[in-house]
């Protein structure tokens, strides 16, 4: 996740050491750096590569916080002139983070390739529309396929599980078999934006409740049974006051409901611990 304080990677020695002199110098004078293009190139490469660690597709809040800290961290960086003393650092980091994924690109990297004009439909061709980004959870957003599988491998994978699922006791395969397409089932999610009866007739292994606690996992990293009991535990007073609340022949049933669960309550903390 994007931090809310992002931290300014260490350049190379020769960067540092120019930087050290020069806010030694700002600091004492107030004179600002005169940027020679290599070490402004070098900056711009190494916020990029520490950018690209946390997102590909930054929004301009995300690059306002990664100029401003730069600018922090060297004082001597701050744009005479600017409003905030980084905007120009800002347009710069937008656009190398264009050409980067430009590179990334041509290197046929998952997450960048879903947005070439090529896999947009006719009436979206344009390079601002229908940009797909990985919300705020999704951590395994467009991975790329396992070492030395393709795409025509992953779907023998896809149609032997088909039958894998039909068998009793085969659990251990079937999610062996899943967690080995998972790239190929997100890009085909991705690209292709299925209708669900369709992609259920293609993954019926995934509309299980275990292969959705996993599918969430291996997506967020995060454990879906828990982090919802979690969450559902927060909030659980604020519901509890609402239900009392409630009126009418609604309100008597969820009434009736909540005496049951109250015993339940008691019963378990009169039973001692074994």
């Amino acid at each position: 996740m994007w931090p809310s304080v992002f931290t300014v990677p260490p350049f190379n020695y020769e960067s540092e050491l120019h930087l050290e002199t020069a806010n030694a110098e700002c600091n004492a004078s107030g004179t600002y750096l005169s940027l020679p293009p290599k070490l402004k190139s070098h900056i711009l490469e190494r916020l990029s590569e520490e950018i690209l660690k946390l997102k590909v597709y930054p929004t301009d809040n995300d690059l306002n916080d990664v100029a401003e800290a730069l600018v922090k961290k060297h004082p001597c960086l701050s744009e005479q002139g600017s409003f905030n003393g980084c905007y120009g650092w800002k347009i710069s980091l937008k656009y190398k983070m264009a050409n980067l994924r430009s590179k990334l690109r041509g290197l046929g990297c998952p997450e960048v390739t879903i947005n070439s004009l090529k896999n947009k439909n006719q009436d979206k061709r344009l390079a601002a529309s229908n940009v797909k980004k990985p919300r705020r959870a999704e951590v395994n957003y467009c991975p790329q396929h396992p070492k030395g599988e393709t795409t025509e491998s992953l779907e023998k994978d896809r149609v032997a599980l088909l039958s894998e699922i039909k068998k009793r006791n085969n659990e251990h395969i079937v999610k062996l078999k899943m967690e080995k397409t998972f790239s190929y089932r997100r890009q085909e999610i991705l690209k292709g934006e299925p209708l669900i009866a369709d992609f259920k007739s293609r993954w019926p292994a995934l509309f299980t409740a275990r292969e959705i606690d996993r599918e969430f996992h291996r997506i967020s990293t995060l454990p879906l049974l828990s982090t919802f009991c979690a969450a559902l535990d927060q909030y659980s007073p604020r519901l509890m006051e609402i239900f009392r609340c409630k009126g009418g022949a609604a309100g008597r049933k969820i009434r009736n409901v909540m005496v049951e669960i109250s015993k339940q309550f008691v019963f378990s903390d009169s039973v001692p611990a074994l």
